[in-house]
């Protein structure tokens, strides 16, 4: 049986994100798998202090706090689900301070060049990354990406990043509007009505790629 540990890192509980994340689980939902859902703004998480001590032990050295059971279950996974809005080109502060946590997987090594990164375990996992946001160019997530790609290459060679980005997306459950709802919304975001269409089969597919990657990677 696969395991999976999704993360939830938008906000708003009808958000873009969230339903996005939602249609991933409901890929697998039929695969035999054992899911955790963790929603980010409850837990209680301390922030990574950059105390290096993770080099020399292994682990976080943070105490009382959520992270001992979170890690352990991130190390466990198959799969790891990372559903989050971008605000200010970047991810919200409570999944951005989760992922700070992740520096405990790996050992650092400052050389004359540059760092070496080193996992204290090789990870062979599937990453992946469903993000929403307001603008009409997904170049507005590349912070993101690009910190996934480094992330997921530095704890193992054989991991996986799957990334799908919605954009133009400014409201909640905004990705799941009819086309008649879109030209209604549009114009009070002073954008053109003759966008809602296009969009509306635009959000169709990505919301059934998600689906079709979830019943992928939990497929065997």
């Amino acid at each position: 049986m696969k395991k999976v540990v999704a993360f939830n890192g938008g906000p708003r509980k009808s958000g873009n994100s969230v339903i996005m994340l939602n249609q991933f689980l409901k890929g697998i939902e039929t695969k035999l798998a054992e899911i955790t859902l963790i929603d980010v703004n409850e837990i209680n998480l301390k922030n990574c202090q950059g105390c290096l001590r993770c080099n020399i032990i292994g682990r976080c050295s943070l105490q009382d706090d959520d992270w001992e059971q979170i890690s352990q279950r991130i190390l466990e996974a198959d799969v790891l689900v990372f559903a989050s809005p971008v605000y200010f080109h970047h991810l919200p502060a409570p999944l951005k301070k989760m992922i700070d946590r992740f520096r405990s997987f790996v050992k650092v090594q400052i050389t004359e060049t540059g760092l070496i990164h080193t996992p204290h375990v090789e990870w062979k996992k599937e990453f992946v990354l469903l993000l929403s946001m307001g603008s009409s160019n997904d170049n507005e997530a590349k912070p993101i990406v690009d910190l996934f790609d480094f992330m997921t290459s530095i704890l193992g060679k054989e991991n996986r990043l799957h990334s799908i980005l919605a954009t133009r997306l400014a409201v909640s459950n905004q990705i799941q509007m009819s086309v008649e709802e879109l030209e209604q919304l549009y114009p009070k975001l002073k954008l053109g009505s003759h966008l809602a269409e296009d969009d509306f089969n635009k959000n169709q597919y990505i919301l059934n790629k998600i689906q079709t990657l979830g019943e992928k990677l939990l497929g065997n």
